[in-house]
């Protein structure tokens, strides 16, 4: 396990200077307020709940301000995950199975297709629950109040890091009662263990409540993380949702095929096997609980699934352990028994040279390229270094596009609390609401700087919405604002224009970065 770990956060350690990517931009300049005691949503409106912002706050306090910081702090969370999967599978079954389990999990981590290599609020879920999980099956058949009530509390961190992580903390209570009244009615004992539970679990949230009530902000967040993500995970229709699901379980089976072979064979060995069954209700429960968590609002990103790696991992490594088994029970030599870990380990690593140039040859800036495309990420770090050079650090910044590691990587306050502009062009009941704010918390604050990313990605409009922000924008930029910087991203490699040079630079394609400073 140690070998596998350190594998995963070498890879990981030499692409720590990787280009933030727009979550880990909204959870690195949310986790910079935080720590220059700005409270979350003042001045980064989101309907993520809050508890990736802290856990930011907490790496960024010791590993740094910085990409790498970032991305420092995020080896530590993964192979925390790690090793509490193979925990968890020694737990259940053997140390075969365990350390299987924790291999895969590995591997899915860090998959560069299902932006795996990124620090997603979807990683800190993942280890809250884990955390609960481990802990609740170390608890289990004793009178240990302290581990049910720490238990609990991780559960309530994993709905804290984001709201998927509810349907994991349903599955921890849900085992606990399961796990502890196998023969009716509950007794004192259970009832007292599910209170601790309950008890801390309500306590992250209710804390959380109490702590932005104080700093007066408990309003935009009820708002944005209650009213408009009911709106917005209502978007989408099942019917969608199910295809995207669809086509991102078959990036799921690219360069594993192997391994997701073992992980039916090991949900199959539950039906003829009988050491394994009495586990059944757990992992089944899990991988039902996991898939919820991964589906809500039916969008299926590709981080969204790094929950069921823990399930899917357990089922790999059941798979191998069972197929050894099978094979040391059959009349045939015995050295057939080896066969399935060989198998494993050539399709681990067959995963691992299928992506070789991301994981052991690319520069950072390259293999963000190759994983991100035309996003505009480098061009992002490459302005906010300018707008950093150039500017006082009370300087505002606005940005006409989704990219809020501009902010973060500037450390510049934003004008707007705007820092995505995705709901605005949204077709939902408050968009037209939020680009009249949008425009007059910009308008009001005069920013210094002003971004403007002309990248469908960056905005993601849909075909009805409400066209009136581009208007202002356009309008408000021209009559306050001159042209300073042209960030042409792409290609061969990326073009930086400033100051005059950006007024006769004629862009190799549309989709650029165009930085305005206001008219003095």
């Amino acid at each position: 396990m140690v070998l596998i770990m350190l594998l995963v956060a070498g890879i990981r350690f030499r692409l720590r200077e990787m280009p933030l990517e727009r979550d880990e931009g909204e959870y690195a300049y949310a986790g910079q307020l935080v720590l220059e005691g700005i409270p979350p949503y003042q001045l980064a409106y989101n309907m993520k709940l809050p508890g990736t912002y802290y856990a930011y706050a907490a790496i960024m306090a010791v590993f740094g301000q910085s990409a790498a910081g970032v991305h420092l702090g995020l080896i530590a969370v993964n192979c925390a995950s790690i090793f509490l999967v193979f925990l968890i599978a020694k737990q259940l079954f053997d140390p075969l199975a365990a350390v299987i389990a924790g291999a895969s999990f590995g591997l899915f981590s860090i998959r560069p297709q299902l932006l795996g290599l990124a620090g997603h609020a979807m990683h800190f879920v993942t280890l809250a629950a884990l955390l609960s999980i481990y802990l609740l099956r170390k608890a289990s058949g004793s009178e240990k109040y302290r581990l049910f009530f720490a238990s609990g509390i991780f559960s309530g961190l994993a709905l804290l890091m984001k709201q998927p992580g509810f349907f994991l903390a349903v599955f921890a209570g849900l085992f606990l009662l399961w796990q502890e009244r196998p023969a009716g009615e509950l007794s004192p004992g259970p009832r007292k263990k599910l209170a601790a539970f309950s008890a801390g679990a309500l306590l992250p949230y209710s804390l959380t409540c109490l702590i932005l009530l104080s700093q007066g902000v408990f309003h935009k967040f009820w708002f944005w993380t209650v009213s408009y993500a009911r709106a917005y995970g209502s978007e989408l229709g099942a019917r969608e949702g199910l295809h995207q699901f669809a086509n991102r379980m078959e990036l799921q089976k690219e360069h594993i095929g192997v391994l997701w072979l073992f992980l039916v064979f090991g949900m199959a060995a539950f039906l003829w096997n009988r050491r394994l069954r009495p586990h059944s209700v757990f992992i089944l429960g899990l991988l039902g609980c996991s898939f919820l968590a991964a589906s809500m609002g039916f969008y299926y990103r590709g981080h969204y699934f790094i929950v069921l790696y823990p399930a899917w991992a357990i089922l790999v490594g059941v798979g191998v352990s069972s197929a050894v088994d099978l094979l040391r029970r059959s009349p045939l030599p015995g050295w057939l028994g080896a066969v399935p870990v060989l198998l494993f380990a050539l399709a681990l690593a067959n995963a691992l040279y299928a992506e070789r140039a991301v994981y052991f040859t690319e520069t950072p800036n390259q293999a963000g390229r190759e994983i991100y495309g035309v996003n505009p990420f480098p061009e992002a770090a490459g302005v906010a270094a300018y707008i950093q050079a150039n500017s006082e650090k009370g300087a505002r910044v606005a940005v006409l596009g989704s990219e809020p590691e501009i902010y973060f990587l500037s450390d510049r306050l934003s004008a707007t609390g705007y820092i995505y502009t995705y709901p605005l062009v949204e077709e939902q009941a408050y968009a037209a609401k939020m680009q009249s704010e949008f425009i007059a918390e910009v308008e009001a604050a005069a920013p210094e700087f002003v971004v403007y990313v002309l990248l469908g990605r960056s905005w993601l409009r849909r075909a009805n919405c409400d066209q009136h922000i581009f208007h202002s924008a356009d309008r408000y930029t021209r009559e306050h604002y001159s042209l300073v910087g042209v960030a042409d991203g792409g290609g061969n490699q990326d073009i930086y224009r400033w100051g005059q040079d950006a007024l006769t630079y004629r862009p190799r394609r549309p989709e650029v970065l165009l930085l305005y400073r206001r008219n003095r």
